[in-house]
């Protein structure tokens, strides 16, 4: 019951932004941690990006690092204590230009702004994953790609039913639904899977995707 109760769950943007609110310090201090554990899945699912990039819901703009240098980065994110803490992170990244915040069911951008849009451990947290996968779509060129990288429920048991027993605690600290099915959720919007791949005991789910 814990995992279908906390993957139907869902957060205001409100909700959403007051966690960000209290964790950013600590997201802030365990930054190079979390690069030491992500950054070779991070730099599998983006390292291809090229020309203007969107990166939604980047947070302490953690990717930006693993994409080529020649691209022109955009970072958006709902929660302004992370946009602030990524622009003392990122010298040459001017908040309110390159750093925005906005609401990723909601972007204010005209449709077919972007080369490459990416995504990293967001669709868990965004209190409606379908509107904000749509919405990468519309700002997604025609010829463009939608990059992901995703969390969710683990393939191996034992792992797997500890996230379940947690979800809803797991839930109620972090607006995070960690038992959800990534490949799921972005194969019912409108992006079509074109490759994908897993890690960290099916864990972590890399995509490459193009607007329908």
């Amino acid at each position: 019951m814990a995992r279908d109760s906390a993957d139907s769950r869902s957060s205001t943007l409100a909700d959403v932004r007051s966690v960000y609110a209290d964790q950013a310090a600590t997201f802030d201090r365990f930054a190079a941690l979390n690069r030491l554990l992500s950054g070779r899945y991070r730099r599998r699912a983006f390292d291809t990006a090229d020309g203007e990039v969107l990166d939604v819901a980047c947070g302490l703009a953690t990717n930006r690092a693993y994409l080529p240098e020649s691209v022109a980065y955009t970072g958006i994110d709902a929660s302004p204590a992370m946009l602030d803490r990524a622009a003392d992170r990122h010298d040459d990244l001017v908040l309110g230009e390159d750093l925005r915040e906005m609401d990723a069911q909601d972007l204010d951008f005209p449709d077919d702004s972007f080369d490459t849009v990416i995504s990293s451990l967001s669709t868990c947290t965004f209190p409606d994953p379908d509107a904000a996968l749509a919405e990468m779509a519309r700002v997604c060129k025609p010829e463009g790609r939608v990059l992901l990288l995703e969390h969710g429920r683990s393939s191996v048991g034992p792992i797997a039913k500890f996230q379940d027993w947690r979800a809803d605690a797991h839930f109620e600290k972090h607006a995070c639904r960690w038992t959800q099915e990534p490949l799921a959720i972005v194969r019912r919007s409108p992006l079509t899977v074109r490759n994908h791949w897993t890690a960290l005991f099916g864990i972590l789910t890399g995509m490459e995707a193009v607007p329908e």
